[in-house]
């Protein structure tokens, strides 16, 4: 879901040398564990990449290097130290040994699974019947196809490439270890077929993950084992062609031939499995502990995005962001609620729309007195899901650098154990928790799109963020829908997969652990989380060209309100009196019109005018302004006027200077340091504008002042493949260094 965001080298080395060095840094580091994490995996993912490889020997594999093979190319190689190769030989000839000795071995010279209790000396038919019965699972015409059309009703049957390549690399980690009894030749040519970007072509659904994932896995020993009826994608874009597992071994063996490959001739041929070589394959939880690391990679980009987001929220509800405040955090002292409090207030520095950042300023004067519970409590809310998430992550490394098959081989006693290791119980609560996570940052981006959107919510900002009038013009109500349509889903799928279990394969597969759809689901979650966070960009990024808007407008106007007050009133009233009321009259003006943004910009200014001049009127009823002319009838004359001229006046001043704004926003001057970053990549770098209202209508004609007219879905469009490539979070990260390297 993620691509590589360019990033000069010498600001990759800087990066990574303060992660060494830096001491005052890693005090920082410790008190943002999930922000560190989060951009550490990012930063290692990069130079994976433009490495172009990376070594792997068992002990050393995590997240960014299952990201970086699966989906960016980057090219595995086994390490091929004397220690690594003595390891795979001697477990071997320990197994061997035991075989010579007349030992019964689960899976080696007996039955699998309910039926263990049969006997058998044909060991290598055994293993070619192991991964046979496996290859089970359903695929369709459309799944071979390399560029299947659009016109299929149901989703895809068969795995997308980047979980087979991961779910490859980590099956070669895990029998490099030296406890399955497997040889050079298997583990290599399984990394080769990675090298050579062949993909073998893998069933979704089918694995209970049980004994691990034995049918997605029998499908890659299948191609191991040449069989013809397994197909594999090779190359990609348009260039990709699905050609059988003989084809691909053929391919391999040529072009090996080509490099100068002396003994590629045989070492890239069928391979005949060995005793326990189909177990050491097929009996583990590579698939599933592959997609959740994907998925839980993405889930760390989300959530450092959904704290940006609610910057974004609270820049658009001109909140009180006191709840930042590091005293809060520090007396309810959960490690994820200092790191999110710590991660917006250094987020929303040097915003001109909060307040609540500075010691003491920390009291509103109108309106709410604290923010409502969608920005006020999201350290609270979020925190515990970076907790969880980091937690997760350290759950998930350690099962990729596991031995996850059965029976394993101890090299140092010379014995062999039967056990359990396969159940991916580890890799589902891995997925639940992080689902849970996404399910509990969808709905607070739910709740933070819902109260920009309202007006009786958003603190004055016109309804449905429109920014011309609302009578005509509903702009963001579309997508207020499309949000309660993703929460939903999203919180359906939040449902645990683990209490589903059923009794599989004669009641041995008992319990199991539904990793693999675990993990699918949690995928699912995160393309919703994707859909849901680029929503809540877009209106955010509206909302606070609105906000900024009308805030402008209203510190422009005040000055020629003024002066048409006086100019109406100073016959009258003493200049004394004027100067003192003008505080009065200018507070009732941006009340009113606050208070009137659901009204078209006509209507408004009228009711905006007759409330300001009324102010005028209850201080001379009141005693508080004296006649400077003994006529009142001439006050109440100048009352008139004064009205019709500032109304006049005022739906001049500000159809001008929405013209003007509209043409060119100055919003990025007003936005925080993190909310900036955010602004400019979407409104320049991939050139999603403010959205104009009515003007916008296409049947209007295609182009607005010049630039092409596009639907709000277009554009929403647009950034969540952003967000789905990562360029968005590259972007950020790369801006914020990020945070000075969290």
């Amino acid at each position: 879901m993620t691509s590589q965001v360019p990033l000069a080298q010498e600001v990759l080395d800087d990066t990574m040398a303060s992660h060494e060095t830096d001491k005052e840094g890693e005090t920082t580091r410790r008190s943002t564990p999930h922000l560190a994490l989060t951009y550490r995996t990012w930063v290692t993912i990069q130079n994976l990449v433009r490495a172009g490889r990376v070594e792997i020997n068992g002990y050393n594999l995590d997240i960014a290097t299952v990201v970086a093979v699966s989906r960016f190319g980057c090219k595995p190689v086994i390490e091929k130290s004397p220690e690594l190769l003595e390891r795979l030989k001697e477990s071997q000839e320990i197994l061997l040994e035991h075989m010579r000795n007349g030992r019964k071995i689960y899976g080696v010279n007996t039955g699998f699974g309910g039926n263990a209790d049969l006997r058998t000396d044909n060991l290598i038919n055994l293993q070619r019947a192991l991964t046979q019965h496996q290859q089970s699972a359903i695929l369709t015409q459309d799944d071979f196809e390399a560029h299947p059309d659009g016109d299929r009703e149901f989703s895809p049957h068969s795995m997308p490439t980047s979980w087979v390549k991961g779910s490859m690399l980590v099956r070669c980690n895990t029998n490099v270890r030296g406890h399955s009894a497997v040889s050079w030749k298997v583990v290599d040519t399984l990394a080769e077929l990675i090298r050579r970007d062949m993909t073998p072509i893998v069933p979704l659904r089918g694995s209970i993950s049980a004994s691990g994932d034995l049918m997605p896995l029998s499908y890659i020993a299948g191609v191991l084992q040449g069989n013809p009826d397994i197909f594999v994608r090779y190359g990609g874009g348009k260039d990709m062609k699905v050609i059988n597992a003989p084809q691909a071994l053929e391919e391999i063996r040529h072009l090996n031939i080509q490099e100068n490959e002396t003994d590629a001739e045989d070492q890239y041929s069928a391979i005949t499995l060995g005793p326990k070589e189909g177990l050491a394959l097929v009996n583990g939880t590579a698939p599933s502990a592959t997609v959740a690391a994907l998925a839980l990679y993405e889930t760390n980009q989300l959530a450092f995005l959904s704290q940006l987001v609610t910057c974004l929220s609270s820049e658009t509800l001109a909140a009180n962001v006191e709840w930042t405040h590091p005293f809060i955090a520090e007396v309810r002292p959960h490690p994820g609620q200092i790191e999110a409090a710590q991660n917006l207030r250094r987020l929303l520095d040097g915003s001109g729309l909060v307040t609540g950042l500075g010691e003491h300023d920390n009291s509103a004067q109108e309106g709410l007195v604290q923010d409502r519970y969608a920005v006020r409590s999201s350290p609270q809310w979020v925190g515990p899901q970076l907790e969880d998430l980091c937690f997760a992550a350290d759950q998930l490394v350690r099962e990729l650098n596991s031995t996850t098959d059965n029976p394993l081989v101890n090299s140092e006693t010379g014995t062999v154990h039967c056990g359990a290791n396969f159940q991916a119980a580890s890799v589902t609560m891995v997925a639940e928790k992080t689902r849970l996570c996404l399910q509990m940052i969808g709905k607070m981006l739910f709740a933070q799109t819902s109260e920009m959107i309202n007006p009786t919510l958003n603190n004055g900002l016109p309804p449905n963020l429109a920014p011309d009038d609302p009578s005509l013009s509903y702009c963001m109500k579309g997508v207020d829908i499309n949000m309660a349509a993703y929460q939903s889903e999203l919180a359906f799928l939040a449902n645990a997969v683990s209490s589903h279990v059923q009794s599989a394969e004669m009641h041995n597969q008992s319990i199991n652990s539904l990793a693999l759809v675990s993990a699918r689901y949690t995928m699912q979650s995160v393309e919703l989380v994707a859909m849901m966070t680029a929503s809540a960009i877009y209106v955010g990024l509206q909302g606070v060209d609105l906000r900024v808007m009308h805030k402008t407008f209203l510190e422009d106007f005040r000055k020629e309100a003024m002066d048409i007050i006086d100019q109406n009133f100073l016959p009258n009233f003493e200049e004394e009196d004027l100067l003192s009321m003008q505080q009065n009259v200018w507070d009732k003006f941006c009340e009113t019109w606050t208070a009137t943004a659901s009204d078209d910009a006509e209507q408004r200014c009228q009711k905006v005018a007759h409330a300001t001049v009324n102010v005028v009127l209850r201080l001379f009823y009141s005693g508080e302004m004296s006649l400077a002319a003994p006529d009142e009838a001439d006050v109440h004359l100048a009352m008139l006027n004064c009205e019709e001229d500032l109304e006049q006046a005022m739906i001049c001043a500000f159809r001008t200077h929405q013209s003007d704004f509209f043409e060119k926003p100055w919003t990025m001057q007003y936005l925080s340091r993190g909310t900036q970053v955010l602004y400019q990549f979407v409104r320049e770098e991939l050139g999603v504008p403010f959205y104009r209202g009515l003007a916008e209508n296409m049947e209007l004609g295609n182009e607005t002042s010049g630039r092409p007219k596009q639907t709000i879905g277009s554009w929403i469009s647009m950034i969540y493949e952003a967000v789905c490539d990562g360029s968005l979070a590259g972007d950020v990260f790369v801006s914020l260094g990020c945070l000075a390297g969290a």
